[in-house]
């Protein structure tokens, strides 16, 4: 019997984690259940972020209803049996039910029945996962553990085990099951420490949202998915994709990248004071404006905050502006490859505020002098200019970044 603060009812415990996936908080999952922040975050906390496994109940078991129900029954002065012949129950599953409420260290005598203590009891008692396997095995779990310390991913690990143990299923576990043991301490198995080793390092699992429940971030976001076909076949100039390159985190700079598509050709923009929305759309604008229309069709951009303003971006340079899906950066892959190459000349954890308009037109000039394999040894420069002048596109242009 669990004494002391009756638990939240399990109905509202399971609603909370309904609410998870929805919201953009453990608080403000909580919020929408009508529990507080300090309840929410205990339940994150005692599952390690991963959702338990909450059973509303079978027919066998009272409801939270039956148990008000019992309540006022037995407050009007009836005994276990009329309440069961009152409910349709067994009187053995009253009595028993009335036995929850615990007697206090100086009280022989049982208070009155409470449905809400009773409630409480019962879902604390229903916890009862089976063992799980890293908690049995000491030999599967002598080889995770060592796996982990190795710094493999779950995933690498449960598929290593499989190729290394192929007749033997007792060493084969999912990459789900050696996540739940790391972050689900009542499970058993691993230590907490171990989650050091993942690549995200965290302690308690970060909630995940499917693909249909994910919020879009900005008002009027159009996705890449939406994006024409024409596009991704490099078939026609004038579609971009663009980035941010950081500074160090005590400057607070950035320089913006955008990368035309069919021709590898990059323009940099200076972001004085920093990479709000402001700051970035005004750049890109006066950016865009020394381009000819016909080399202003779109711009694909990851989801940051810098974006904000895409709609007045889109307005003033006639680009249509398309949103890459979070966590995707193979999806601006041309941009993400020129960025590797722009640390040659802008290093990681410098203050980029240094590079002034001029540096960083010089930069951008140089990288696009520079031969280019997808474009059969072209430069970005030559192929841009041969556009222009009304040439032929570049030969062999590859569709890779």
């Amino acid at each position: 019997m669990r004494v002391g603060r009756p638990r939240m009812p399990r109905s509202l415990e399971r609603a909370f984690w309904e609410q998870v996936p929805r919201t953009k908080s453990w608080q403000a999952a909580g919020a929408a259940v009508g529990v507080s922040g300090f309840v929410a975050q205990q339940w994150a906390a005692e599952s390690g972020g991963v959702r338990p496994v909450l059973t509303a109940g079978t027919g066998a078991r009272l409801t939270f209803a039956e148990r008000e129900q019992i309540a006022v029954l037995r407050a009007g002065g009836m005994t276990a049996a009329q309440i069961a012949r009152e409910l349709g129950r067994h009187r053995s599953t009253i009595g028993r039910e009335l036995k929850r409420t615990p007697r206090g260290p100086n009280n022989w005598r049982r208070p009155e029945y409470l449905a809400s203590t009773a409630q409480a009891d019962a879902d604390q008692k229903a916890r009862r996962p089976k063992e799980a396997k890293l908690a049995v095995n000491l030999r599967l779990r002598r080889e995770v553990q060592d796996r982990l310390v190795d710094d493999h991913s779950p995933e690498q690990i449960s598929r290593r085990l499989r190729q290394e143990f192929p007749d033997d299923p007792e060493m084969w576990v999912s990459h789900e099951t050696i996540y739940q043991s790391l972050y689900v301490q009542s499970r058993g198995g691993l230590k907490r420490e171990l989650t050091a080793h993942l690549r995200t390092g965290r302690t308690v699992r970060k909630p995940q949202r499917q693909a249909d429940q994910r919020r879009a971030r900005f008002a009027g976001m159009v996705m890449i998915s939406e994006r024409p076909p024409e596009v991704a076949d490099r078939a026609v100039p004038g579609h971009w994709e663009g980035d941010l390159i950081l500074g160090s985190t005590e400057s607070g700079s950035a320089v913006g990248t955008l990368v035309e598509r069919m021709t590898r050709f990059t323009m940099l923009l200076h972001l004085p004071g920093g990479h709000t929305a402001d700051i970035v759309a005004e750049a890109m604008v006066a950016k865009m404006a020394t381009l000819p229309e016909q080399l202003r069709l779109s711009l694909t951009w990851d989801q940051g905050s810098e974006m904000a303003n895409h709609a007045a971006i889109a307005d003033a340079t006639g680009l249509s502006i398309y949103f890459c899906d979070p966590h995707s950066p193979w999806q601006r892959g041309t941009n993400e490859n020129t960025n590797g190459l722009l640390r040659q000349y802008l290093p990681k954890g410098e203050d980029l505020s240094f590079y002034g308009p001029g540096l960083l037109d010089n930069i951008a000039a140089q990288l696009n002098r520079r031969p280019r394999k997808t474009l059969n040894w072209r430069t970005p420069a030559e192929a841009l200019d041969a556009l222009l002048s009304g040439q032929s596109g570049p030969p062999d242009v590859a569709t890779t970044a």
